[in-house]
């Protein structure tokens, strides 16, 4: 019996390989940024407003496809309190993906933050296209 597990593995394995199976390497050379429209809370499309509504809780990064629009979406997950804002390093396109780095940016020392938990994310809107999105 162990030997079938092990041929079938193999033939698993050996399989992948001849079919093309493989993991997608993106190229971080930059080729040009995009530009983008960062959207406001009342301004998302209602099905993505209840997705990240669902998703908010913990660190969740998504895209969101309507019409000619692309949604790329970053959410940090429950901070312990208020005055945190996120920073968009970059977006821009290479020659096989989208990149987009952002951080998370704390309350400043002697900001009067409130002290409810807070769920901070960000929504940007670009072009629609075809290539994945690289969250760095």
């Amino acid at each position: 019996m162990k030997k079938k597990i092990e041929a079938f593995i193999l033939m698993m394995v050996l399989g992948c390989l001849f079919c093309g199976c493989s993991i997608e390497e993106t190229n971080g050379t930059k080729i040009s940024d995009l530009t983008y429209t960062i959207v406001e809370e009342k301004d998302l499309p209602e099905e993505l407003r209840t997705q990240i509504e669902e998703k908010k809780a913990a660190n969740f990064k998504m895209t969101y496809e309507l019409d000619d629009d692309l949604y790329i979406v970053h959410g940090y997950g429950e901070q312990a309190t208020g005055g945190y804002s996120i920073r968009i390093k970059e977006l821009y396109l290479t020659s096989n993906a989208i990149v987009f780095d952002t951080e998370l940016v704390g309350p400043r020392k002697g900001e009067n933050a409130s002290q409810s938990p807070s769920f901070p994310y960000i929504v940007v809107r670009t072009d629609y296209r075809e290539e994945n999105v690289v969250f760095d």
